[in-house]
């Protein structure tokens, strides 16, 4: 998977509080574990070939549909997949789709990051899709993925990954300062947040006092968000969930206390704490023990910046996950075909084959895709073009299937011999995808710059408050603003 326009997109939506997700990372290889690849030209499959022709516009903020559109080509020669990518940036992509929608430019499938694509399943621009759900019971589709393309009894949406979160600490440091880097054991000091934050001073004591706990409290955000009891906005009000006040305070905590370094995530800084070359204000080396990742951050930010620029530090082996103290999900990228498209039948059959169809999920999922099996089905593919192994695919059935396949993947031997794929399918079914609404992008965002504030310590906690609820007034003045929870 080419990650990094998706990094970047999350940078758009997220920004400073997740905490600004999108500066560009080192890339992955094309071939991120040695999962079982193909690497002839594509054969015929088991399955009949439909006979399906015509032209398809499909639109994306990610390579990885490019991918996608190739592949469904080799399965429908007859079809011509013309593919857009259109960046993230400033919002270009949704204001470009949404301005060609019921024109005569108007795509017939687009793609729909996490950050937004409750906002679109709500709207009236994407088309039916139940007919497809049937095939979400034949391919055990975690229902997270389901319900977060569903709306009001309508699903529009339907994503080929799904995107559980995970704890990823470092062996050598939890073999120092907790006394083991065994899985159960170290997972059973982190297992709430009680423990965590009593690991976290261990780590601050250990040694001379060079190990920071995470990267940034930026981090946890999404775990916190991932665990709020009601969304953000409920019969016209907007809630401040205690999950929200718990984790502003927890992450002045961290900052206060020096259990997180204060870097910026995806800035140089962050990535310097991947791969031990991380020096405070004044130069002095540091050292961080665990990021919180999602399924994605492992083989596309963890692993390729375990190792420094110049060669000299490489944490590749020093590597392990567990679940951590809270469950959680981070991104992922669906997709829907626009309301009146003239190649609707067609769009659907896209959308099938990208999220609904064991055999692709199956070669997407274990490097099938490398770009010669591409170039075999378009010569003009480019270069680079390529699914790497190793992204979690959204049917259990098919993880089931495949999850041994990567036992002595290059992964396993970056977690230190840790299944990764086995690991993310035992946190997969408890992500929670009924918080999310169209607005939760805009409240969020509105909480960056007060936070930030907060935590440098140039606001005070109820100015914070104060000043989030009056950008989230002024963005959405029809909702109910409840009381500030702290005054």
């Amino acid at each position: 998977m080419k990650r990094l326009s998706y990094i970047l997109s999350v940078l758009v939506a997220l920004s400073m509080l997740l905490a600004a997700c999108g500066t560009p990372v080192t890339e992955a290889p094309a071939q991120a574990t040695d999962a079982p690849a193909a690497t002839d030209a594509p054969a015929a499959t088991d399955a009949p070939v439909a006979e399906l022709e015509g032209t398809l516009n499909v639109w994306a903020f990610t390579n990885e549909m490019k991918t996608m559109a190739v592949a469904f080509q080799g399965r429908h020669p007859k079809v011509n997949v013309v593919y857009t990518m259109i960046p993230m940036t400033n919002g270009e992509y949704q204001t470009k789709v949404k301005a060609a929608a019921g024109t005569a430019d108007s795509p017939d499938v687009v793609a729909l990051e996490a950050a937004f694509v409750k906002e679109w399943v709500e709207s009236d621009l994407l088309a039916d899709l139940n007919e497809l759900l049937p095939l979400t019971e034949e391919l055990q589709t975690y229902p997270a993925v389901v319900e977060v393309g569903t709306y009001d009894g309508v699903t529009k949406a339907y994503s080929y990954q799904a995107t559980p979160g995970a704890f990823f600490f470092r062996r050598s440091i939890a073999k120092e300062c907790l006394g083991t880097d065994d899985l159960v054991e170290v997972q059973a000091m982190v297992a709430d947040m009680d423990k965590f934050t009593e690991t976290a001073a261990k780590i601050k004591e250990c040694g001379t006092g060079d190990y920071f706990t995470v990267g940034t409290g930026g981090e946890m955000f999404l775990p916190f968000l991932s665990n709020r009891s009601e969304p953000w906005i409920v019969d016209g009000s907007l809630v401040i969930d205690p999950k929200i006040v718990e984790y502003v305070q927890f992450a002045k905590m961290m900052r206060d206390n020096g259990y997180e370094s204060g870097a910026t995530q995806w800035t140089e800084g962050w990535f310097a704490g991947m791969n031990d070359t991380l020096k405070d204000a004044d130069g002095t080396p540091k050292k961080v023990f665990s990021y919180f990742l999602p399924t994605w951050g492992l083989p596309y930010v963890l692993s390729p910046n375990a190792k420094s620029a110049d060669g000299t530090s490489d944490t590749t082996g020093d590597w392990a996950m567990i679940n951590g103290p809270l469950s959680y999900q981070w991104g992922g990228t669906w997709v829907g075909a626009l309301e009146g498209s003239p190649n609707s039948e067609l769009a659907k059959e896209f959308v099938k084959f990208v999220a609904l169809d064991e055999e692709n999920l199956t070669n997407w999922a274990t490097g099938v895709y490398t770009n010669e099996y591409l170039k075999a089905i378009d010569p003009t593919t480019p270069d680079d073009q390529a699914q790497a192994a190793g992204d979690f695919v959204s049917s259990q059935v098919v993880v089931e299937k495949i999850t041994s396949s990567f036992d002595d993947s290059t992964l396993a031997t970056f977690l230190g011999g840790e299944n990764s794929y086995g690991a993310f399918a035992a946190a997969a079914p408890s992500v929670n995808g009924a918080l999310l609404t169209g607005s939760d992008d805009a409240i969020q965002r509105a909480l960056n710059d007060p936070l930030a504030a907060y935590l440098s310590g140039t606001m005070t906690e109820a100015e914070m408050w104060a000043a989030w609820l009056d950008a989230v007034r002024n963005e959405f003045p029809d909702l109910v603003i409840p009381a500030a929870p702290v005054e």
